[in-house]
Protein backbone atom coordinates (compact mmCIF):
# COMPACT_ATOMS: atom_id res chain seq x y z
CA UNK A 1 0.00 0.00 0.00
CA UNK A 2 1.33 3.12 -0.92
CA UNK A 3 2.07 6.44 1.30
CA UNK A 4 1.07 9.80 -0.02
CA UNK A 5 2.17 13.15 1.96
CA UNK A 6 -0.36 15.73 1.44
CA UNK A 7 -0.55 19.37 2.96
CA UNK A 8 -4.03 20.18 3.74
CA UNK A 9 -5.01 23.80 4.38
CA UNK A 10 -5.71 24.10 8.00
CA UNK A 11 -6.27 28.27 8.08
CA UNK A 12 -7.73 31.05 6.30
CA UNK A 13 -5.07 33.25 4.71
CA UNK A 14 -4.47 36.17 6.50
CA UNK A 15 -2.81 38.75 4.35
CA UNK A 16 0.09 36.74 3.08
CA UNK A 17 -0.36 33.15 3.74
CA UNK A 18 1.96 31.52 6.48
CA UNK A 19 3.67 28.16 6.65
CA UNK A 20 1.12 27.22 9.80
CA UNK A 21 -1.52 28.01 7.22
CA UNK A 22 -1.18 24.44 6.36
CA UNK A 23 -0.39 20.78 8.01
CA UNK A 24 1.44 17.94 6.71
CA UNK A 25 -0.20 14.31 7.13
CA UNK A 26 0.19 11.24 5.50
CA UNK A 27 -2.94 9.22 4.52
CA UNK A 28 -2.86 5.89 2.99
CA UNK A 29 -3.78 5.04 -0.52
CA UNK A 30 -5.09 1.68 -1.74
CA UNK A 31 -4.36 0.10 -4.98
CA UNK A 32 -5.71 0.82 -8.13
CA UNK A 33 -9.14 -0.82 -8.88
CA UNK A 34 -10.58 -0.85 -12.86
CA UNK A 35 -10.11 2.56 -14.34
CA UNK A 36 -7.94 3.82 -11.76
CA UNK A 37 -3.93 5.06 -11.60
CA UNK A 38 -1.69 5.22 -9.36
CA UNK A 39 1.06 7.77 -9.53
CA UNK A 40 4.04 9.31 -7.82
CA UNK A 41 4.42 13.43 -8.05
CA UNK A 42 7.65 14.20 -9.85
CA UNK A 43 7.04 18.10 -9.72
CA UNK A 44 4.06 20.64 -8.41
CA UNK A 45 3.39 24.11 -9.60
CA UNK A 46 2.72 27.16 -7.16
CA UNK A 47 0.96 30.13 -8.70
CA UNK A 48 -0.84 33.11 -7.58
CA UNK A 49 -4.02 31.75 -8.79
CA UNK A 50 -4.34 29.38 -5.65
CA UNK A 51 -4.05 32.72 -3.37
CA UNK A 52 -7.50 33.31 -4.40
CA UNK A 53 -9.29 30.03 -5.56
CA UNK A 54 -8.88 28.70 -2.10
CA UNK A 55 -11.17 31.13 -0.44
CA UNK A 56 -14.08 29.43 -1.40
CA UNK A 57 -13.07 26.08 -0.76
CA UNK A 58 -13.05 24.11 3.19
CA UNK A 59 -10.54 24.00 5.15
CA UNK A 60 -9.22 20.85 5.51
CA UNK A 61 -8.85 20.07 1.77
CA UNK A 62 -5.55 19.08 0.08
CA UNK A 63 -4.34 21.90 -0.93
CA UNK A 64 -4.96 23.10 -4.94
CA UNK A 65 -2.60 22.67 -7.56
CA UNK A 66 -1.67 21.19 -10.81
CA UNK A 67 1.39 18.59 -10.31
CA UNK A 68 3.53 16.35 -12.71
CA UNK A 69 4.13 12.76 -12.27
CA UNK A 70 5.12 9.42 -13.12
CA UNK A 71 2.41 6.39 -13.31
CA UNK A 72 3.40 3.77 -11.09
CA UNK A 73 0.56 1.03 -11.42
CA UNK A 74 -2.54 1.40 -13.89
CA UNK A 75 -5.48 -0.24 -14.35
CA UNK A 76 -6.90 1.70 -17.16
CA UNK A 77 -6.60 0.94 -20.95
CA UNK A 78 -5.36 4.65 -21.18
CA UNK A 79 -2.43 4.50 -19.50
CA UNK A 80 0.72 2.23 -18.47
CA UNK A 81 3.51 2.38 -15.84
CA UNK A 82 5.75 4.90 -16.93
CA UNK A 83 3.45 7.32 -18.69
CA UNK A 84 4.04 10.79 -17.72
CA UNK A 85 0.95 12.67 -17.00
CA UNK A 86 -0.55 15.75 -15.19
CA UNK A 87 -3.22 15.95 -13.16
CA UNK A 88 -4.73 19.01 -10.84
CA UNK A 89 -4.00 16.37 -7.12
CA UNK A 90 -2.90 19.30 -5.42
CA UNK A 91 -0.07 19.45 -3.22
CA UNK A 92 0.38 15.69 -3.16
CA UNK A 93 3.57 13.42 -3.29
CA UNK A 94 1.34 10.63 -4.54
CA UNK A 95 -1.83 10.26 -5.93
CA UNK A 96 -4.92 7.58 -7.16
CA UNK A 97 -7.07 9.08 -9.93
CA UNK A 98 -9.26 7.88 -12.37
CA UNK A 99 -7.96 7.88 -15.98
CA UNK A 100 -10.28 11.17 -16.71
CA UNK A 101 -8.24 13.39 -14.11
CA UNK A 102 -5.32 12.81 -16.15
CA UNK A 103 -3.52 14.33 -19.14
CA UNK A 104 -0.80 12.08 -20.93
CA UNK A 105 2.24 14.33 -21.22
CA UNK A 106 3.47 13.84 -24.98
CA UNK A 107 4.43 16.84 -26.59
CA UNK A 108 7.97 17.86 -24.69
CA UNK A 109 10.47 17.93 -26.61
CA UNK A 110 13.70 15.69 -26.39
CA UNK A 111 16.32 16.53 -23.84
CA UNK A 112 14.12 19.54 -21.92
CA UNK A 113 13.30 19.31 -18.52
CA UNK A 114 9.60 17.58 -17.30
CA UNK A 115 9.10 20.29 -15.38
CA UNK A 116 8.68 22.68 -18.46
CA UNK A 117 5.25 20.92 -18.43
CA UNK A 118 4.15 23.11 -16.03
CA UNK A 119 5.31 25.80 -17.42
CA UNK A 120 5.90 27.65 -20.33
CA UNK A 121 4.89 24.06 -22.04
CA UNK A 122 2.33 24.12 -19.76
CA UNK A 123 -0.23 26.16 -18.00
CA UNK A 124 1.21 29.44 -17.95
CA UNK A 125 2.46 29.13 -21.26
CA UNK A 126 -0.99 28.76 -22.31
CA UNK A 127 -2.37 31.47 -20.84
CA UNK A 128 0.26 33.52 -22.37
CA UNK A 129 -0.42 32.14 -25.78
CA UNK A 130 -3.98 32.70 -25.66
CA UNK A 131 -4.38 35.70 -23.77
CA UNK A 132 -1.86 37.66 -25.72
CA UNK A 133 -2.78 35.86 -29.17
CA UNK A 134 -6.96 35.35 -28.53
CA UNK A 135 -8.05 37.92 -26.22
CA UNK A 136 -5.75 40.76 -26.91
CA UNK A 137 -5.42 39.11 -31.10
CA UNK A 138 -4.85 39.98 -33.94
CA UNK A 139 -1.77 41.07 -32.87
CA UNK A 140 0.54 42.87 -35.50
CA UNK A 141 3.61 43.28 -36.27
CA UNK A 142 4.89 46.93 -35.01
CA UNK A 143 2.73 47.13 -32.17
CA UNK A 144 3.71 47.98 -28.62
CA UNK A 145 3.06 45.23 -25.87
CA UNK A 146 3.31 45.83 -22.35
CA UNK A 147 3.63 43.25 -19.46
CA UNK A 148 3.78 43.86 -16.09
CA UNK A 149 4.55 41.27 -13.71
CA UNK A 150 6.69 40.65 -16.79
CA UNK A 151 9.41 37.95 -14.65
CA UNK A 152 6.96 35.34 -13.88
CA UNK A 153 5.95 32.11 -15.38
CA UNK A 154 3.48 34.23 -17.81
CA UNK A 155 4.97 37.52 -18.36
CA UNK A 156 8.16 35.88 -20.09
CA UNK A 157 6.30 34.04 -22.36
CA UNK A 158 3.89 36.76 -23.14
CA UNK A 159 7.03 39.03 -24.32
CA UNK A 160 8.76 36.53 -26.28
CA UNK A 161 5.62 35.51 -27.95
CA UNK A 162 5.07 39.05 -28.66
CA UNK A 163 8.65 39.51 -29.96
CA UNK A 164 8.09 36.65 -32.47
CA UNK A 165 5.12 38.38 -33.55
CA UNK A 166 7.16 41.31 -34.32
CA UNK A 167 5.94 43.55 -31.44
CA UNK A 168 7.78 46.14 -29.19
CA UNK A 169 7.72 44.63 -25.85
CA UNK A 170 8.19 46.67 -22.70
CA UNK A 171 8.21 45.05 -19.41
CA UNK A 172 8.09 45.92 -15.76
CA UNK A 173 9.21 43.56 -12.98
CA UNK A 174 10.48 43.44 -9.62
CA UNK A 175 14.27 44.04 -9.22
CA UNK A 176 17.15 44.99 -11.26
CA UNK A 177 18.19 41.18 -11.85
CA UNK A 178 14.60 40.48 -13.01
CA UNK A 179 15.33 43.87 -15.27
CA UNK A 180 18.26 41.89 -16.65
CA UNK A 181 16.64 38.65 -17.42
CA UNK A 182 13.86 40.30 -19.30
CA UNK A 183 16.41 42.20 -21.57
CA UNK A 184 18.31 38.61 -22.16
CA UNK A 185 14.65 37.10 -23.59
CA UNK A 186 14.89 39.98 -25.83
CA UNK A 187 12.52 42.69 -24.14
CA UNK A 188 13.01 46.01 -25.81
CA UNK A 189 12.52 47.99 -22.45
CA UNK A 190 12.92 46.60 -19.05
CA UNK A 191 12.16 48.27 -15.85
CA UNK A 192 12.45 47.63 -12.20
CA UNK A 193 8.80 49.34 -10.81
CA UNK A 194 10.26 49.46 -7.41
CA UNK A 195 13.00 52.44 -8.91
CA UNK A 196 11.40 53.94 -11.12
CA UNK A 197 8.64 56.30 -11.89
CA UNK A 198 5.78 54.47 -14.29
CA UNK A 199 4.29 57.68 -15.82
CA UNK A 200 7.62 58.73 -16.79
CA UNK A 201 9.44 55.44 -18.11
CA UNK A 202 6.40 54.33 -19.86
CA UNK A 203 6.43 57.95 -21.25
CA UNK A 204 10.09 57.70 -22.74
CA UNK A 205 9.63 54.14 -23.80
CA UNK A 206 6.14 54.11 -25.47
CA UNK A 207 6.11 57.96 -26.39
CA UNK A 208 3.06 57.00 -28.97
CA UNK A 209 1.45 54.90 -26.15
CA UNK A 210 0.43 50.81 -26.00
CA UNK A 211 -1.16 49.15 -28.20
CA UNK A 212 -1.51 46.09 -25.63
CA UNK A 213 -1.09 45.73 -22.12
CA UNK A 214 -0.78 42.21 -20.47
CA UNK A 215 -2.11 43.16 -16.93
CA UNK A 216 -0.83 40.54 -14.45
CA UNK A 217 -1.16 43.16 -12.00
CA UNK A 218 -3.85 45.27 -11.58
CA UNK A 219 -4.26 48.40 -8.83
CA UNK A 220 -2.58 51.52 -9.31
CA UNK A 221 -0.24 50.50 -11.47
CA UNK A 222 -2.92 49.23 -14.18
CA UNK A 223 -5.10 52.94 -13.58
CA UNK A 224 -1.62 54.63 -15.00
CA UNK A 225 -1.78 52.82 -18.06
CA UNK A 226 -5.24 52.44 -18.59
CA UNK A 227 -5.77 56.52 -17.85
CA UNK A 228 -2.97 57.62 -19.66
CA UNK A 229 -0.84 55.26 -21.68
CA UNK A 230 -2.93 53.00 -23.84
CA UNK A 231 -3.82 53.84 -28.04
CA UNK A 232 -6.61 54.37 -29.32
CA UNK A 233 -8.55 50.88 -29.63
CA UNK A 234 -6.32 49.43 -27.31
CA UNK A 235 -6.51 45.55 -25.88
CA UNK A 236 -6.40 44.73 -22.43
CA UNK A 237 -6.27 41.35 -21.64
CA UNK A 238 -6.67 40.47 -17.63
CA UNK A 239 -4.46 37.76 -16.52
CA UNK A 240 -4.81 38.34 -12.67
CA UNK A 241 -4.26 41.35 -10.28
CA UNK A 242 -1.50 40.22 -7.90
CA UNK A 243 -1.06 43.61 -5.99
CA UNK A 244 -4.13 42.84 -4.44
CA UNK A 245 -4.22 39.38 -3.52
CA UNK A 246 -2.55 39.87 -0.11
CA UNK A 247 -3.91 43.13 1.21
CA UNK A 248 -5.58 43.06 4.59
CA UNK A 249 -9.55 42.65 4.37
CA UNK A 250 -9.13 41.50 0.58
CA UNK A 251 -9.44 37.61 1.01
CA UNK A 252 -10.92 36.98 -2.52
CA UNK A 253 -8.11 39.45 -3.93
CA UNK A 254 -10.97 40.21 -6.37
CA UNK A 255 -10.08 44.17 -7.09
CA UNK A 256 -8.31 44.68 -10.14
CA UNK A 257 -8.09 48.04 -10.54
CA UNK A 258 -8.17 51.25 -7.44
CA UNK A 259 -10.31 54.06 -7.90
CA UNK A 260 -8.18 55.75 -10.83
CA UNK A 261 -10.92 58.51 -11.53
CA UNK A 262 -10.73 58.57 -15.00
CA UNK A 263 -10.57 54.74 -15.52
CA UNK A 264 -14.08 54.09 -17.65
CA UNK A 265 -13.69 57.76 -19.15
CA UNK A 266 -10.23 56.57 -20.50
CA UNK A 267 -11.59 53.05 -21.76
CA UNK A 268 -14.66 54.65 -23.50
CA UNK A 269 -12.82 57.75 -25.07
CA UNK A 270 -9.66 55.38 -25.93
CA UNK A 271 -12.68 52.80 -27.26
CA UNK A 272 -10.19 50.05 -25.27
CA UNK A 273 -10.79 46.29 -25.31
CA UNK A 274 -10.82 45.25 -21.48
CA UNK A 275 -11.17 41.48 -21.01
CA UNK A 276 -10.77 39.24 -18.12
CA UNK A 277 -10.30 35.64 -19.23
CA UNK A 278 -9.28 32.20 -17.44
CA UNK A 279 -6.96 29.70 -19.64
CA UNK A 280 -9.45 27.10 -19.20
CA UNK A 281 -11.73 28.54 -21.70
CA UNK A 282 -9.22 27.90 -24.23
CA UNK A 283 -8.78 23.82 -23.71
CA UNK A 284 -10.70 22.69 -26.83
CA UNK A 285 -7.54 24.20 -28.45
CA UNK A 286 -4.67 22.85 -25.71
CA UNK A 287 -2.91 20.49 -28.42
CA UNK A 288 -2.79 23.75 -30.37
CA UNK A 289 -1.07 26.00 -27.73
CA UNK A 290 0.87 22.96 -26.70
CA UNK A 291 2.36 21.79 -30.06
CA UNK A 292 3.34 25.27 -31.32
CA UNK A 293 4.83 26.78 -27.65
CA UNK A 294 7.14 23.37 -28.15
CA UNK A 295 7.72 24.13 -31.53
CA UNK A 296 9.40 27.53 -30.81
CA UNK A 297 11.05 25.90 -28.18
CA UNK A 298 13.11 23.82 -30.34
CA UNK A 299 13.37 26.41 -32.74
CA UNK A 300 15.13 28.40 -30.04
CA UNK A 301 12.32 31.36 -30.66
CA UNK A 302 10.90 30.48 -26.53
CA UNK A 303 13.17 30.35 -23.70
CA UNK A 304 11.94 29.46 -20.62
CA UNK A 305 13.03 30.47 -16.73
CA UNK A 306 12.42 28.30 -13.64
CA UNK A 307 13.08 29.04 -10.29
CA UNK A 308 13.31 24.83 -8.67
CA UNK A 309 12.50 24.44 -4.83
CA UNK A 310 13.95 21.09 -3.59
CA UNK A 311 11.85 19.15 -0.96
CA UNK A 312 8.09 18.28 -0.83
CA UNK A 313 8.32 19.85 2.61
CA UNK A 314 9.46 23.05 1.44
CA UNK A 315 6.29 23.92 -1.25
CA UNK A 316 4.79 26.26 1.24
CA UNK A 317 7.65 28.05 1.57
CA UNK A 318 7.79 28.21 -2.72
CA UNK A 319 4.40 29.20 -2.77
CA UNK A 320 4.92 32.14 -0.33
CA UNK A 321 8.30 33.01 -1.84
CA UNK A 322 6.46 33.30 -5.37
CA UNK A 323 3.83 36.10 -3.88
CA UNK A 324 6.45 37.82 -2.54
CA UNK A 325 8.13 37.92 -5.87
CA UNK A 326 10.98 35.28 -5.25
CA UNK A 327 10.80 33.54 -8.40
CA UNK A 328 12.35 34.10 -11.69
CA UNK A 329 10.22 32.57 -14.43
CA UNK A 330 8.64 29.54 -13.14
CA UNK A 331 8.10 28.45 -9.40
CA UNK A 332 8.03 24.73 -9.21
CA UNK A 333 8.57 22.52 -6.11
CA UNK A 334 10.58 18.85 -6.82
CA UNK A 335 9.31 16.60 -5.35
Amino acid sequence: MAVAKVFKLVKRFDGLPKEDDFNLVEEELASPKEGEVLCKTIYLTVDPYMRVYVAALPLGITMIGEVLARVTESKSPDFKEGDLVASRQGWSSAFLATSDKLEKITHLPEGVPESLALGCLGMPGRTAYFGLLDVAGPVKSGETVLVNGAAGAVGTVVGQIAKIKGCRVIGYAGSDKKVEMLKSLGFDEAFNYKTVDLDESLSKAAPKGVNIYFDNVGGEFSDTVLTKHMCLFGRVPICGCISQYNKKGNEHGLFPYSEGKMLYGSILGKQLKVQGFIVTTFNDKKKEANEQLAEWLKEGKLKYKETVTEGFENTPKAFIGLLTGENFGKAVVKV
